[in-house]
């Protein structure tokens, strides 16, 4: 066996791997990033880039459908879902051209194939080992799936339904988290027949309890079906399409989506063999991203926790910084903000409102919802929702959550109040430009300091 030597290796050429690999080179290390698939991972190739251009494709189609109500003449003549893959993969492929140009030219090495952790700390490819002074293991995860439910050409995970030929005429979306409220606002905008089967009582049921509500009413309204607290009791493939069973009851459709979650990708990588500890799969870390065993890292969505690309980069800054002895500040997961990209949108960050209530008292804390209805900028562009401003009393911002079109543009200044501790006091003087959506962010903050200004 071939030893290469290397300051770090990291395992998994994704978000996390990839940050890693960049920010240990910008601080002097010679870093080899090993990756049995392509740079980017399984957010570039099949998660987060190709999905957002599905959405953005149903955006336009949403437009155009809608574009008499601001006196443009449109017709929508039809749907090519061919050309839409086309788009969507040449923006995959020109992304992926950047982030190998910029490996490149940070000179990382890249070793292609799968790498395997030895107990000796090594990293094993094929017939070569490849040694750091430490290691970070950044392999991401994979979609789980239903026991009972066999995946095949009608029945499948994000990454099949992304290879789809054509649009279903009729889907069933299994899970009504983020990823199956996402492709069901897709497939609805570009022509489907929805049904969410959800075995909680609400869609993303991670998120504040009143904009679950105002999803599913704005699904409703667009003809979205959502059965919640709905158990999927199996499903096959038919001649012509799929049949899934809800106890007594069976629905039929062209397609069934797949999307309860995802899993963190650490078996079979060497783990357990190495004396990494795993807590239900994922890779236990202390605040720093380090795991039980000494120079072993873990970053991204191996470690529990928020299954977020921009939380696996600041991980993998945060653990290159680390392992070069710099001071770093651990990452609170309260202060990643989340977005939901459906139609309408979801963005948070922070905790929610019942979160806030369990933890501080319900007499603890306070609250202010400004509706998207009283702002001029999300009249202009047609969309409704709110935002929700949740508050200690007496004291600084906890929670932000925002529902209504392109509100995951707006989420920043709520992360920078929730993670700056900032009482609505010191937001309201700040300036929000008119016409904005961002001035119903201010609006909120100006109600909760006591001195609303188009709210009552």
């Amino acid at each position: 066996m071939t030893e290469h030597a290397f300051d770090v290796v990291v395992l998994g050429g994704g978000s996390g791997g990839y940050a890693t690999a960049l920010r240990s080179a910008e601080l002097g290390k010679t870093v080899a990033l090993i990756e049995g698939d392509r740079l980017g991972g399984t957010c570039l190739h099949r998660g987060c880039v190709p999905t957002k251009a599905l959405l953005h494709s149903a955006e336009v189609a949403d437009v155009v459908r809608s574009a008499a109500s601001s006196g443009v003449r449109a017709e929508l003549s039809g749907i090519d879902a061919g050309a839409m893959r086309e788009f969507r993969e040449g923006i995959v492929a020109g992304k992926h051209r950047g982030l190998v140009g910029l490996i490149k030219a940070r000179g990382i090495t890249v070793v292609d194939g799968f790498g395997t952790l030895l107990a000796d700390g090594s990293v094993q490819v094929g017939e070569d080992a490849y040694r750091g002074g430490d290691v970070v293991v950044a392999t991401g995860s994979y979609s789980r799936l239903v026991p009972g439910i066999e995946l095949g050409d009608r029945i499948v995970t994000s990454e099949g339904a992304l290879a789809q030929e054509t649009v279903p005429d009729r889907a069933i979306v299994l899970g009504g988290g983020v990823i199956g409220v996402e492709f069901a606002s897709a497939w609805r905008s570009l022509g489907a027949e929805v049904t969410i089967v959800e075995g909680l009582d609400r869609l993303v049921p991670s998120e504040d309890e009143a904009v679950s509500t105002a999803l599913e009413r704005a699904f409703r309204k667009r003809g979205i079906v959502s059965r919640l607290a709905t158990t999927v009791s199996g499903a096959e493939e038919t001649e012509n399409g799929v049949a899934v069973h809800l106890g007594d009851e069976t629905l039929e459709a062209d397609v069934l989506l797949v999307a309860v979650g995802r899993g963190p990708a650490t078996s079979g990588i060497g783990l357990d063999e190495a004396g990494v500890a795993l807590d239900g799969g994922h890779v236990v870390v202390d605040e720093h991203c380090r795991t039980s065993v000494q120079n072993v890292w873990a970053v991204g969505d191996v470690t529990r926790g928020p299954q977020l690309a921009h939380r696996g980069f600041q991980q993998g800054i945060l653990a290159a910084e680390a392992i070069a002895g710099e001071s770093v500040t651990p990452i609170d997961d309260r202060h990643i903000p989340r977005v939901t990209y459906s139609h309408p949108e979801v963005a948070s960050v922070g905790v929610t409102e019942a979160e806030a209530a369990a933890e501080f008292g319900a007499d603890g804390i306070a609250t202010n919802r400004f509706d998207l209805a009283g702002n001029a900028r999300s009249g202009i562009i047609g969309t409704g929702g709110f935002v929700k401003v949740v508050r200690r009393v007496d004291g600084p911002v906890v929670g932000v959550h925002l529902i209504g079109d392109r509100v995951g543009e707006l989420i920043t200044e709520g992360q920078l109040a929730v993670a700056w501790d900032a009482h609505p006091e010191d937001l309201a003087p700040l300036v929000h430009a008119h016409p904005t959506q961002s001035e119903a962010l201010g609006e909120a903050f100006l109600a909760l300091a006591g001195k609303p200004l188009h709210s009552l």
